[in-house]
């Protein structure tokens, strides 16, 4: 069976009830399994992960954009993350039987059925990106370009949607793509210094100068008083979780910070956590095929 994984974020982590309304409207596509739903009060966003067959993930997509453009008004919204829009962001992934080709057919078709149906600009990134300088998701949208600048700025060429209208609604834009799985994984440390934590943020980002295949961000987290530093790994084989943690440590000892805590949002491979665990254990010659549960699973 051709199964494709969707991972879209929205920005409402605060009312579990909206939350759960979102997700029965994708899991009532026959066919879609549920796998993960993450909510964060900090950022008031939540990510719902689910696979279902190919033919199955445009409509289940469709259907939880357009619950959530009906529960969720970005001009009430706050939160510590950047947001386009109700549906923020929604990426398909091959998962198995499944070509990045046909994930990049799926985000366009969902985009233009987006875009037409439920009158929400929409903006392609990844893989299925239209225009060269939206590929990467932070040339599109980032901490000093959100919902408020996008409002005015739609009407310029430069912003102008890959499908729907050129104007913004209460539900803002969503941003469609097609991309290889990635892990976000946060690091909060003790301080409520952001400058501090800006500063690690950009010794991490691969655009920077620091590692590759890390995006980095750096935010407050009020109920914690502490500063996170929220990172995303696009290739765990190239650069693995326990390198951004120890360059984290290490940039962090530069101020005299040390790190409280980190978390994996949302689901993470088995062979990522693997390569950590052999690492701080120094196993020699460990092969992850010696773990007992990939035996039982073949």
């Amino acid at each position: 069976m051709k199964l494709v994984e969707c991972v879209p974020n929205f920005s409402e982590g605060r009312v579990k009830a909206r939350v759960d309304e979102i997700a029965s409207s994708i899991s009532s596509v026959e066919g879609v399994r549920i796998l993960d739903i993450e909510m964060d009060e900090n950022h008031n966003r939540s990510v719902i992960t689910f696979v279902c067959p190919i033919d199955r993930a445009v409509e289940a997509a469709f259907r939880g954009i357009k619950k959530a453009s009906e529960l969720i008004d970005l001009d009430r919204h706050t939160g510590a993350h950047p947001r386009f829009g109700a549906a923020d962001v929604v990426p398909f992934v091959p998962l198995s039987g499944v070509t990045m080709d046909e994930c990049v057919a799926l985000a366009r078709e969902l985009g233009k059925r987006v875009g037409e149906e439920l009158q929400i600009p929409v903006f392609l990134y990844g893989e299925a990106a239209m225009r060269e300088e939206r590929r990467s998701l932070e040339n599109i949208r980032s901490q000093g370009f959100q919902y408020e600048q996008l409002k005015t700025a739609i009407a310029e060429e430069r912003w102008k949607p890959d499908f729907g209208p050129s104007s913004v609604g209460k539900a803002g834009a969503t941003i469609i793509g097609a991309r290889d799985f990635l892990i976000a994984y946060n690091v909060n440390l003790n301080t409520s210094n952001l400058n501090i934590g800006k500063k690690i943020a950009k010794a991490l980002r691969a655009r920077d100068g620091g590692l590759t295949f890390v995006k980095a961000l750096s935010f407050y987290l009020e109920d914690k008083k502490m500063v996170q530093i929220s990172m995303n790994l696009t290739n765990f084989n190239k650069t693995p979780i326990y390198r951004a943690f120890e360059l984290v440590k290490l940039e962090a000892s530069r101020y005299g910070v040390n790190v409280v805590e980190s978390e994996i949002v949302g689901l993470v491979p088995l062979d990522a956590l693997l390569e950590s665990a052999k690492f701080y254990l120094q196993l020699n010659g460990f092969k992850n095929s010696q773990v007992l549960e990939k035996k039982l699973w073949g």
